[in-house]
């Protein structure tokens, strides 16, 4: 009887402990899938810490793009949302629609020296591909520059 009983407890015991590595688990590979999403304006302010996964999302500043060589896959560019500028780099393929003027958002993470170094570009031809989160920075800051130029 005392052999069953210590079998059985070691069966919860088990199921406890394979219950708590998964659920860690999970939370581990949802820590590092989770983009959240800054403008420029709250990256300059510093709310973002080095090296964190996130989104940012903003215009291309006309003028910023700079392309490593002819055939050179790495770019450098500006992406603002009229309040303030974050510079980007980026090493692949660009998207068709990239150019300047445009809305882009990039993935990746601002490292040391305040450059955003970004994993992924996605980029539209028009505003309507934008986010709500871009979509409301953007208004916001012109609505901003507005009221600072003494415009109704």
């Amino acid at each position: 009887m005392r052999a069953i009983r210590r079998q059985k407890l070691m069966i919860v015991l088990f199921i406890l402990l394979g219950s708590a590595v998964a659920v860690g688990l999970v939370l581990v590979a949802f820590n590092q899938g989770l983009n959240v999403f800054f403008t420029p304006s709250e990256i300059a302010e510093g709310r973002v810490p080095a090296h964190q996964n996130i989104r940012i999302g903003g215009m291309v500043k006309d003028g910023s793009l700079m392309r490593d060589g002819l055939e050179g896959t790495r770019i450098e560019f500006v992406t603002t949302d009229f309040n303030a500028e974050i510079p980007v780099a980026y090493d692949g393929v660009l998207p068709d629609l990239f150019r300047e003027g445009q809305g882009v958002v990039a993935e990746g993470f601002i490292d040391e020296n305040g450059v955003f170094q970004a994993r992924q570009i996605l980029a539209k031809h028009d505003e309507n591909y934008m986010s709500a989160e871009v979509k409301n920075a953007l208004e916001a800051a012109e609505r901003k520059q507005a009221e600072a130029a003494g415009a109704p």
